[in-house]
């Protein structure tokens, strides 16, 4: 059963792996470099700090921090040394059948995949956070094409990617329940230590000041999202921008 899964996981990599086009391999050199995404990660903090407290959105990053560590120590701590498994750039059985991209072979270990966890993690407790739709699309378009570009370099195979997207989107949903309990229980991130901007404020006439915490959080989040939410589309527009970009620098 384990030497079926493995074979089939092989073939899928040799099925998306590398392609024909250089300009197609320059893309996805530029799409798995962190530093691509930099302008994304601006427009984020940008969104928060002008509509949230700036004591929650100090909470959101430590969270959102926290999600990584977790998700990059435990795959690249624990996992790769633990499960030993070599990735196809390194897997004597796949040798000249692997397209190696720009030669790049990553260390000699690949499962589960850092890059999966982390990016599906931060994915998760993003749009959780921000419950609107288009910040989820993004977030979570980011998280796969960041993932696939694994697959395409010969850097991972496919069960990599799933098996560190599902831990990644398991420790994004439970770092949101501690985001909850500390801005809930927290004096120094309480909506009472810091009034929220007007743009995610309630108005006084429909609650009381003894009901706005309970109306503050459901499930985790924010339920009194506004509509008047200020630049959330910035979002997804630096996300487009930063792929024109990867798409632009790779005719270069």
């Amino acid at each position: 059963m384990l030497d079926q899964i493995i074979h089939t996981d092989q073939q899928l990599l040799l099925a998306l792996n590398g392609s024909d086009s250089p300009w197609l391999d320059s893309v996805m050199l530029t799409i798995t470099s962190t530093s691509t995404w930099l302008p994304l990660i601006f427009a984020l903090l940008y969104v928060l700090l002008r509509n949230r407290p700036w004591r929650e959105v100090l909470l959101f990053v430590a969270c959102l921090a926290l999600v990584i560590l977790i998700t990059d120590r435990f795959s690249s701590g624990f996992c790769k040394p633990f499960f030993h498994r070599f990735r196809p750039s390194h897997e004597p059985a796949l040798e000249g059948l692997v397209d190696l991209v720009g030669n790049k072979r990553g260390g000699l270990y690949g499962f589960i995949s850092s890059h999966a966890a982390n990016t599906f993690g931060a994915g998760a407790f993003i749009s959780l956070y921000f419950r609107r739709r288009p910040v989820t699309f993004t977030v979570f378009l980011w998280a796969a094409l960041c993932s696939y570009s694994r697959i395409y370099l010969g850097l991972h195979y496919p069960g990599d990617i799933l098996c560190g997207a599902l831990f990644g989107l398991l420790v994004g949903s439970l770092v949101s329940i501690l985001f909850s309990f500390l801005l809930r229980r927290c004096p120094f991130f309480s909506v009472s230590s810091s009034a929220p901007s007007s743009s995610f404020s309630t108005s006084s006439s429909s609650l009381s000041p003894s009901s706005s915490n309970s109306h503050r959080v459901l499930c985790g989040f924010p339920s009194e999202v506004p509509d008047s939410l200020s630049n959330p589309l910035l979002i997804p527009a630096t996300f487009v921008i930063s792929l024109l970009f990867a798409a632009l620098y790779a005719l270069l």
